[in-house]
């Protein structure tokens, strides 16, 4: 028997959710892939995901193949209440604020912005806010610039196909000026944001994930500027690399 088609059903919305479905039950789909599932023309499926990808929902890796994406992260977390990711980099985010009493976050990648989603605030009187829930452009923070160099160059690109969302404190305003920071990030290891976020603060921050290019969080230091040098800034980049290691450790579940 034909079902009856519901007069409130929205076919670009049922489309993208049968995509998010697709992905649950595949780890990747290419754009023709889609197109069959979904039984509408590659241009159509290209499109599907070129927005859905803008909003963090998929990100495009290697060989043109689609993924989910962070910000199903997110969406997950506020269904669950919390989130294995979460939950596994806990233990990591306390060692570090432990040995360095800093504040430390956790932030995901939600389109071409960085969601803070957990963190711990450093005990001295002058020190950086917790910023749990806050959401910014990636491009202006440490931990948001270190997930975008690890992923693919095209994939960076589509986020921000519009352009670089204007920020009070930017300094990044082209996307050549953003590849170019993001070659630095990618040669060092870890991204750095002086008076970016918020001026007065410097943070260093580092992209983990299960797989090289699949950025599923990213862990940061933020420091009072006064409190910042070149001798503490090497410091808390190598104790920021060796966090970025355990935190890989535990997304695989070793």
């Amino acid at each position: 028997m034909q079902q009856k088609t519901d007069p409130y059903r929205i076919e670009s919305v049922d489309r993208a959710m049968q995509l998010l479905t697709l992905l649950a039950e595949r780890s990747q789909v290419s754009v023709t892939e889609a197109a069959a599932e979904l039984g509408i023309a590659p241009s159509s499926a290209h499109r599907l995901l070129t927005t859905m990808a803008g909003r963090g929902f998929v990100l495009q890796g290697a060989r043109r193949l689609y993924r989910a994406g962070p910000a199903l992260l997110v969406a997950g977390s506020a269904a669950r209440g919390t989130s294995s990711v979460i939950s596994r980099l806990r233990p990591v985010l306390q060692a570090l604020h432990d040995d360095v009493d800093e504040t430390v976050h956790l932030q995901v990648l939600v389109g071409a912005d960085a969601q803070f989603v957990d963190g711990i605030e450093a005990t001295p009187s002058l020190r950086v806010a917790l910023r749990t829930g806050a959401r910014m452009p990636a491009y202006c923070t440490s931990g948001g610039k270190a997930m975008l160099a690890a992923l693919p160059e095209p994939a960076v690109a589509a986020l921000h196909s519009g352009g670089l969302r204007p920020w009070p404190f930017q300094r990044l305003h082209t996307l050549d000026e953003l590849a170019a920071e993001l070659a630095q990030v990618r040669a060092r290891g870890y991204g750095v944001n002086r008076d970016e976020s918020e001026v007065g603060v410097v943070a260093t921050g580092v992209a983990a994930g299960a797989a090289p290019d699949d950025p599923v969080a990213a862990i940061s230091l933020a420091v009072p500027s006064p409190r910042y040098d070149d001798v503490r800034a090497a410091r808390l980049a190598q104790r920021l690399l060796a966090a970025r290691d355990e935190a890989v450790r535990a997304l695989r579940g070793r």
